[in-house]
């Protein structure tokens, strides 16, 4: 059987920082009020200008050279995002361009929150069935453009911002002695709750689209009920983590790390408390990046590497929960 190995990790966040203090320019918000909800103190947006490519491709780049592997030897890519730069085609294959690779798949996941950990199964899944080698699965969101900055859309544009994570899997002998694994996943969804947190518009089902008195009543806007996604993320992300530590046969004492998708830091905390983890082992950095959906697991995941806070043997768990409802698992060993 092959392992699969995350040999390479990488990230970009835009220069721009945006500050609460910064939001109250365009809503009647505070600091307080922000950081008290979702503990968000700052968030990254893009220039006009910059496109998803544009930091997918800067994140992609990152880890290709962490993994020591030239761009020629990915077989795939994998591409999350909520946020595409167009319609159509999807943004795989604008990143297969801009890295010049040759005309390898490229396949695009719209999961929205759980993009990522649905990226890393299906990349994982490829690599040991012996259909690829190599693949990049990246996360990237430009969400500012899309947010309703008004009293109107207070609630839910305080929490998003900009940017991209990317990892580089690889087949592994397990013979070489190697114990690197993505050990098991966890997939799942309820479209009942899909208007719970959702973008309405625009809509396929809907001749031309969109409308101007359906742009005039925001209804191209994001939209969240706030109370059902927090009761809703609680209760999944735990059993998303029991199910692959279940799946693995591994205990929760076993756990380096869980790098949670960063949708609010209450979400985080009250999941730490049910599993009695110590704040060590778990990775938190919305307060400097917000939500940042598909991109938030890599990004944070990028960040724990190069701070040290996995070396190769650790137990790591990325969860995330979303729009959909979606909610999954991942556990690697590292």
């Amino acid at each position: 059987m092959t392992n699969v190995a995350i040999i390479g990790t990488g990230h970009h966040v835009p220069e721009r920082v945006v500050t609460n203090e910064e939001l109250k320019q365009w809503m009647d918000t505070s600091d307080e009020w922000i950081r008290e909800r979702s503990g968000i103190s700052e968030r990254r947006w893009v220039t006009p200008g910059t496109t998803t490519d544009d930091m997918a491709h800067a994140a992609a780049r990152m880890a290709i050279d962490d993994a020591g592997i030239e761009a020629s030897e990915l077989d795939m890519i994998v591409f999350a995002t909520i946020n595409p730069d167009h319609f159509f085609p999807g943004n795989g294959v604008l990143l297969q361009k801009s890295l010049g690779v040759d005309t390898i798949g490229a396949l695009d996941i719209r999961n929205q929150c759980t993009g990522f950990v649905y990226g890393v199964a299906t990349a994982a899944a490829y690599i040991k069935s012996g259909l690829y080698r190599t693949v990049l699965v990246v996360g990237a969101e430009l969400q500012s453009s899309s947010l309703d900055l008004s009293d109107r859309g207070r609630d839910i544009s305080v929490l998003f911002g900009d940017g991209a994570g990317a990892a580089i899997l690889q087949a592994v002998d397990p013979e070489s002695g190697s114990t690197s694994d993505v050990l098991a996943s966890s997939l799942h969804s309820q479209g009942e709750n899909a208007r719970e947190l959702w973008c309405e518009l625009p809509a396929g089902c809907l001749p031309g689209r969109i409308t101007p008195e359906l742009m005039a009543e925001g209804r191209h806007f994001p939209l969240m009920n706030g109370r059902a996604v927090f009761k809703h993320a609680v209760i999944r992300f735990c059993q998303a983590i029991d199910e692959v530590l279940e799946k693995a046969g591994v205990t929760r004492d076993e756990i380096k790390l869980v790098v949670p998708h960063q949708a609010n830091l209450r979400i985080t905390e009250a999941v730490a408390k049910r599993f009695e983890l110590r704040p060590e082992q778990v990775f938190s950095n919305i307060q400097r990046y917000g939500n940042t959906t598909a991109a938030s697991i890599p990004i944070a995941l990028s960040e724990a590497v190069r701070e040290g806070r996995l070396v190769r043997g650790d137990l790591v768990v990325l969860v995330a929960f979303g729009s959909g409802f979606t909610w999954g698992a991942n556990l690697i060993r590292w």
